[in-house]
């Protein structure tokens, strides 16, 4: 544990963020580095559990606790508490693949199932994760780590999102010769294309690749598994495959006007945005602008909120995002007991600069969109929008619309962050893979599909989730396609 009165003594210090003026005129990052010292006070509040939840990495009725990735944090912050960084470092990389992503991006699972949590705010840990991963890098102690011995065997792993990094980086740590193939320019996923440059620096990415590259793993990229390059071919020359393809097949919304100039899906205007930004500075146009344009953005989502604040960088006139849920609770319901991931409202980034710049939250909630209008030229022009209310009919939830509640708003640009179906069926149909009722690759505990040397993980096999619940798929199916490989199972 850290300072046996520390959660006494000292409160939570939040992640100081760049001024929202600031902020708003560039894509650097929002949030400020800590302090070390501010880290160290912050490590001495964890207390010491008689059963630490932490690091459980369980689901329980469908709900998180604890870190998927088993992070071993009561250690961790002890070591952060005595200035022991490099000694924290290297507990946290016995685990951790990437604690640079998840220190950006992370929702941070570990601090909903805080003990100290139950009744106080919880031990930052995400800003403690984040601080370790950068100082080490900061002061050139993450060094490659050259397998001793390989195995002859080559494995392939399609896709370099999350958790085909870090697939790869454990299937080469294994010994195993890996090669990643992405259909992209860059690699990297959903942490490249997905999530603005704001909330994770594509040269923090860029890092950690050529890490993996000078320890031994190959990346092909512009290369479309099942398109570009034939996965019967691929399955021959390589002993076994790894899909970590993601779950990509976005919703969409089906009301009349969906098919309009201006409507568009948030991961299409996120990846121009920062394919543009990285290729020219945005200087060559080759992005889905909201300058000077009402924006509404369909989901209330983190994808939502990421696509807020593109539009605000892009000089939009206004952004609204309607949600046909309700808000959630500020505090804690009754179904939603610690240490379960506590599902209560938060304002992010992107609302705390609408909320600046506009004057008020962007959020509408019990809101839909019935219809998007045109302006006679097959262009958006505004949207029609709906209040529901919800009810239990027989067990289950629906809604209906509330009488009189019609709304017209002008609009330029409408983005749909809505969530995501499944992966997409090029592979999984060229390989006859068996999926479940959700479309998902079939794969049980072993994460091998029904077609023998192939695997999956991430995304694709567990539905849409989090970049940390990628990152220990992506893990366990190296070590368990390792294992088969090399005959242990």
């Amino acid at each position: 544990m850290g300072k046996a009165s520390g959660f006494i003594e000292y409160q939570r210090l939040e992640a100081a963020h760049r001024p929202v003026n600031e902020r708003i005129r560039d894509y650097d990052e929002f949030i400020l580095p800590p302090e070390e010292e501010d880290l160290r006070v912050q490590a001495a509040r964890c207390m010491d559990c008689g059963v630490s939840f932490c690091h459980a990495g369980l689901i329980v009725d469908g709900a998180s606790i604890g870190c998927p990735l088993t992070n071993i944090i009561p250690e961790i912050n002890d070591m952060v508490y005595r200035g022991d960084i490099k000694g924290a470092y290297e507990r946290l990389s016995k685990t951790h693949p990437f604690p640079e992503f998840t220190g950006r991006v992370c929702p941070a699972l570990c601090e909903g199932s805080c003990t100290l949590g139950e009744h106080e705010k919880p031990v930052a840990i995400k800003n403690i994760e984040r601080y370790i991963i950068d100082a080490m890098f900061g002061m050139d102690g993450i060094k490659p780590r050259i397998p001793k011995n390989r195995t002859g065997k080559r494995v392939a792993v399609i896709g370099s999102g999350p958790s085909g990094l870090s697939c790869a980086d454990m299937l080469n740590q294994l010994g195993n010769k890996v090669t990643v193939f992405e259909r992209s320019d860059r690699p990297g996923g959903l942490l490249m294309y997905g999530i603005p440059n704001m909330k994770l620096d594509k040269e923090v990415l860029m890092r950690r690749v050529s890490l993996l590259e000078e320890e031994g793993v190959k990346f092909i990229l512009n290369t479309e598994i099942g398109i570009d390059y034939p996965v019967m071919v691929l399955m021959n020359e390589y002993d076994a495959i790894v899909l970590c393809i993601g779950s990509t097949e976005q919703r969409t919304i089906q009301v009349p006007g969906k098919d309009l100039n201006g409507v568009h899906t948030s991961i299409e205007f996120l990846s121009k945005n920062t394919k543009s930004l990285l290729d020219s500075g945005l200087r060559d146009g080759k992005y889905i602008s909201a300058k000077d344009k009402d924006v509404i953005i369909i989901g209330g989502g983190d994808t939502g909120t990421d696509c807020a604040a593109t539009s605000i960088r892009h000089g939009a006139r206004s952004v609204a995002q309607l949600e046909i849920m309700p808000s959630l609770p500020e505090t804690r319901a009754e179904s939603n007991p610690w240490p379960l991931w506590p599902r209560v409202s938060k304002t992010d980034y992107g609302q705390e600069e609408a909320i600046e710049l506009f004057g008020r939250d962007p959020r509408e909630y019990l809101t839909t969109v019935k219809e998007i209008l045109d302006d006679g030229k097959g262009n958006v022009a505004g949207v029609k929008t709906v209040r529901v209310e919800w009810f239990n009919q027989n067990g289950r939830f629906i809604y209906k619309e509330v009488e009189n509640s019609e709304e017209i708003r002008p609009a330029g640009l409408v983005l749909t962050a809505m969530g995501f179906l499944g992966p997409e069926k090029t592979l999984i149909e060229q390989l006859q893979l068996e999926t479940d009722a959700r479309g998902n690759i079939k794969a049980n505990d072993d994460y091998a599909s029904s077609l023998m040397t192939v695997f999956a993980a991430g995304d694709a096999r567990r539905g849409p989730s989090l970049v940390v619940w990628a990152l220990s798929e992506g893990r366990k199916a190296a070590v368990k396609c390792s294992e088969y490989l090399n005959g242990k199972y």
